[in-house]
């Protein structure tokens, strides 16, 4: 005699939706885990052959892989933010993920299905990803052309409405802290938010090299390449900086502090990211702030169409970003 969902209702204690609704996945459903797993349980018992084709998804493995070591990820909240947010989104959706951290790849199960990718990552460390699952979502890296699915912040209209923001201050001489990044492997990877500073600034006319300095993206070295910026120019110093990520803007404020320029009437200054490191300092940053659970959400539903149908074409997502104005800006 067949099971029907009304067999499962009873002896799970619950309504015939709220089993449909924990069938199918659904993640508008409020139920605690217990009554979920019990519906769950109840449905092996009676072998509910329905039940195995939808739960797919959910008992699939996803390998989380972040680019830092947790030491470097310690130190940036907006890959801890993303990671964290992942792995809370794949539970919600009945997905298992497994932590891996970018010194220890060659530890990534070989039973898993899928592997969200958070960072930059090497061609030949993407070849290994591949080699155990084609089925990758990478996410803060354009990998579309090597063809995977991928999720970027709005990198152009961000640099954009940095630029634009200054420029309404009556700000027209601007510079940059800018960094520069390789994979572990050591391949160094294009900072796309340099490229599109640069080209806005030749367009505006704007655009002077020697206000551009590189650092590492780590509160020392914010604090070093400003230092540097602040001794080298002198009373040329611009008078509106963009910086590439928020630890480097800690750093680099420390920096002007500690040279006693006045903030935000001589320098203005704008971050990218917007984590909780620039909004508690003192004076707050104005920051590009960039949806971290919205990727997050994003990489999840990605992943599971991916597992869905393996063979659709590979798709990018931009993720928008926005402009929030602090005490660092006038």
């Amino acid at each position: 005699m067949a099971v029907t969902l009304r067999d499962i209702a009873n002896k799970a204690g619950v309504s015939i939706a709220t089993v449909s609704r924990i069938l199918n996945n659904d993640t508008t459903l409020s139920v605690n885990e217990k009554t979920r797993q019990r519906v769950l349980d109840t449905t092996e018992r009676f072998n509910y052959t329905k039940h195995k084709r939808s739960q797919s998804n959910r008992t699939q493995k996803i390998a989380v892989v972040q680019w830092y070591s947790l030491t470097q990820e310690l130190d940036d909240l907006y890959y801890m933010a993303i990671r964290m947010e992942i792995e809370r989104s794949a539970q919600q959706r009945g997905l298992q993920t497994v932590p891996i951290y970018q010194n220890n790849m060659e530890d990534i199960p070989q039973d898993v299905t899928g592997i969200i990718a958070i960072g930059k990552f090497s061609d030949s460390q993407v070849e290994k990803f591949r080699l155990v699952t084609p089925n990758i979502v990478f996410v803060d890296y354009d990998s579309l052309a090597a063809g995977y699915d991928c999720l970027m912040p709005d990198f152009e209209n961000a640099v954009r409405s940095v630029i634009s923001e200054f420029c309404a201050e009556g700000i027209k001489d601007i510079g940059m802290l800018a960094g520069t990044e390789t994979t572990t492997d050591n391949e160094t990877v294009p900072d796309l938010r340099r490229f599109y500073f640069e080209s806005d600034l030749r367009q505006r006319g704007l655009y002077h090299p020697e206000y551009i300095f590189a650092g590492n993206y780590t509160s020392m070295s914010g604090y070093q390449v400003m230092k540097k910026a602040i001794a080298d120019l002198g009373d040329h110093l611009p008078h509106g900086i963009f910086i590439a990520n928020d630890p480097m803007a800690v750093g680099a404020l420390k920096a002007v502090q500690e040279a006693k320029i006045k903030i935000p009437s001589r320098l203005a200054l704008i971050s990218f990211n917007d984590t909780a490191l620039v909004k508690y300092v003192y004076p707050s940053m104005s920051a590009v702030h960039v949806a971290t659970d919205e990727m997050a959400h994003s990489a999840i539903d990605m992943m599971i169409k991916r597992l869905r149908n393996p063979d659709n074409d590979p798709c990018k997502t931009v993720v928008g970003t926005h402009l929030i104005k602090r005490q660092t800006t006038r």
